[in-house]
């Protein structure tokens, strides 16, 4: 992939969480530093016997926290994050230093009513509150249980996801842009868990 689009083809890893691992899969979920940093050690040692590419494939690693953050721009060329606030990005990119990627995935809603908006935003969130990586995280970023009870407040899902008119979700790209996103991959919502078009052939010029 990456030798037929001009290198411009990212893999992103990630641990998942256990509820999936264990629960879905029936696998072992193992401690997530130790587990990602042999699997990134095993792709460097494994033999590759065709004709080397010309470059070597970006890797980024999906992460909340600061040590998986760290990881990624000790072993990989960056961090993968999503559902964070604009000063989750902040500190992803203080952990990872000015030079590897920072990719940011931002849900967002094309939606000026807060309460239509606010019910797509929850559909959304809804099966990410129930894991407790994700719950930690929003923790440490001042989050209160409150905050998470229910489907999120009011305050929680404005702080996630994006929504509003054009203007507003372009707002919630430059806020990640400026905290030092490398690019923000933008995750366009509509009813149902459809895919909004629109916010596509809109913001993704520009994302």
């Amino acid at each position: 992939l990456n030798e037929q689009w001009g290198g411009r083809f990212i893999l992103g890893l990630g641990v998942s969480h256990r509820e999936t691992v264990e629960g879905m899969r029936g696998h072992q979920y193992e401690k997530p530093i130790p587990a990602m940093r042999s699997y990134l050690e095993a792709i460097a040692k494994a033999p590759y016997y065709a004709v080397p590419p010309a470059e070597p494939t970006t890797i980024v690693l999906a992460g909340l926290r600061d040590k998986m953050i760290q990881l990624g721009g000790e072993q990989a060329q960056g961090a993968h994050s999503y559902l964070v606030t604009p000063e989750h990005t902040a500190q992803a990119r203080a952990n990872l230093g000015p030079d590897k990627l920072l990719c940011v995935e931002q849900p967002m809603v094309l939606e000026t009513d807060p309460v239509k908006a606010r019910a797509i935003a929850r559909s959304e969130v809804e099966f990410y509150l129930t894991l407790p990586n994700y719950c930690n995280s929003w923790k440490a970023l001042g989050f209160s249980d409150e905050d998470l009870a229910n489907g999120g407040s009011d305050h929680f899902v404005d702080s996630l996801v994006g929504w509003g008119d054009e203007a507003a979700l372009r707002k919630r790209i430059d806020e990640h842009l400026s905290a030092g996103a490398t690019q923000v991959c933008i995750k366009p919502l509509a009813p149902g868990g459809s895919i909004d078009m629109r916010i596509v052939e809109s913001l993704a010029p520009g994302a």
